[in-house]
C-alpha cells in the first residue's frame, strides 16, 4: 500500500512539474593563481509526462490490489 501511495505521489509531481526540474550548478574552473572562478550552469532533469502517468497509474493499481486483500 505504501509503495502504491509513493508511486502515485511521484506520478502526480511528475505531471505537475511538466517538462522537467531546473536547477543551477556552480562549477569551479581550473586555473592558476589565487582567484577562484565559478561558472553557473543551468541543468534540467527531464521527466516525460508518459513516465508520470505510468507511475501514477501503477501506484493506483498497487493500492487497489492491496485494498482487496
Amino acid at each position: 500500500m505504501l509503495i502504491g501511495a509513493l508511486l502515485t505521489a511521484i506520478g502526480i509531481v511528475a505531471l505537475v512539474v511538466g517538462g522537467g526540474i531546473h536547477f543551477t550548478n556552480h562549477e569551479k574552473i581550473p586555473h592558476d593563481g589565487s582567484v577562484k572562478v565559478t561558472v553557473p550552469q543551468e541543468k534540467v532533469i527531464s521527466i516525460p509526462p508518459l513516465v508520470g502517468a505510468l507511475a501514477m497509474a501503477g501506484g493506483i493499481v498497487l493500492m487497489v490490489l492491496a485494498a482487496r486483500k
